[in-house]
């Protein structure tokens, strides 16, 4: 890619194969707005190989990558919402793995599950043990005795789950009860 275009600003004059002659009249996360003499208004990708600069005026604002808007958009979705965590956090040796749930009653079906569907399901828990920390310590309904007690459960939670600690890898992202 021709490295003017990343430099691109308001008012750049450009070359494009199909369209001709035309001003950059705004700049854009992944595109140019760029208003051809013939054509009028063509939003044009970054690495689009069939613009060329003809005049250059330099962007003079520091814009985010598109990638690091992703980046930051990931971290943000991976903190508040319940899309699928990052699944590095899971040991190694339980990729591609699978639960497999053998009732002692032989007439019912066993049940397989993916680990990674399993893990997942662990993590959100986990997730939405720590929201629930969160929204009890910042309530202003609620006074000291009654957050503490609160707390008191979600810690009993978490030790109830310490079992499943063996599928993470990082000790770090280990449940902790009362004792952790």
């Amino acid at each position: 890619m021709n490295e003017e275009l990343d430099k691109l600003g308001v008012g750049s004059q450009v070359r494009h194969t199909n369209f001709g002659e035309g001003v950059v009249v705004e700049v854009n996360l992944g595109t140019y707005t760029v208003w051809f003499k013939h054509r009028g208004e063509k939003d044009i990708p970054h690495a689009d190989e069939r613009l060329t600069v003809a005049q250059l005026v330099e962007d003079e604002i520091n814009r985010l990558s598109l990638e690091e808007v992703k980046y930051a958009l990931k971290e943000v979705l991976e903190t508040y919402s319940d899309i699928t965590p990052n699944l590095d956090s899971l040991g190694s040796k339980w990729v591609g793995g699978t639960l497999s749930l053998k009732p002692a009653n032989e007439n019912l079906k066993p049940k397989d599950i993916p680990i990674e569907t399993f893990f997942h399901k662990i993590v959100m828990t986990r997730d939405r043990l720590r929201v629930m920390e969160q929204k009890i310590n910042a309530s202003k309904g609620l006074n000291d005795e009654e957050k503490v007690a609160l707390q008191q459960y979600i810690t009993r939670i978490y030790g109830s789950l310490t079992t499943f600690n063996v599928l993470f890898d990082s000790a770090n992202e280990h449940f902790k009860g009362t004792k952790g």
